[in-house]
């Protein structure tokens, strides 16, 4: 056991050993950030990864990056709504889960919109996305984001509400499942 410990100790005073390097640091140098730069935020495919959302892409408008995150909330929310509803052994357990999906997408947007309203402070930026949008640095781009989300969401929701309804369709056509 002290062989261990004494190896554990002569190996602090190795520059070169990897458990001495320091892997979270302050970004750009600044202890002042509070966001720290580790090997999984700061890394190249996490950069990518969060700069190809639709919250950070280039060149899209707030309505285009509320269309495209409504469209996938709307999507996948109503799965569980549909799965988890009291009514789901019934006729109309997939309608009951589109209406709550359609409510909570029109909360949502609801809640988006009084953020808009409150004059949000501009997006900072961080060591994963060091370029936030302009268009979400104004009350008007939250505004056109929350119409985006809303179209989005209903959108998304009744697609997902399509393709459920008619599965045996698609079952049929594809002999799958």
């Amino acid at each position: 056991m002290v062989q261990i410990v004494e190896n554990i100790q002569r190996s602090n005073d190795r520059p070169g050993d990897p458990r001495n390097r320091e892997v979270v640091h302050a970004p750009y140098d600044d202890p002042q950030i509070g966001n720290l730069a580790t090997p999984i935020n700061s890394s190249a495919f996490t950069k990518a990864f969060i700069n190809n959302l639709p919250a950070y892409r280039k060149g899209l408008s707030p309505q285009r990056r509320g269309l495209e995150v409504g469209l996938a909330h709307g999507y996948w929310l109503l799965g569980p709504f549909v799965t988890f509803n009291p009514l789901r052994d019934t006729a109309v357990g997939l309608m009951a889960g589109l209406f709550a999906t359609i409510s909570t997408i029109l909360i949502s947007t609801f809640a988006i919109s009084l953020y808009a309203a409150s004059d949000p402070p501009e997006p900072l930026a961080t060591v994963t996305a060091p370029n936030p949008p302009e268009a979400l640095k104004t009350s008007e781009g939250w505004h056109e984001y929350a119409g985006g989300f809303l179209v989005g969401g209903v959108g998304g929701a009744l697609v997902a509400y399509a393709i459920l309804a008619n599965l045996d369709v698609f079952r049929t056509i594809f002999n799958i499942l």
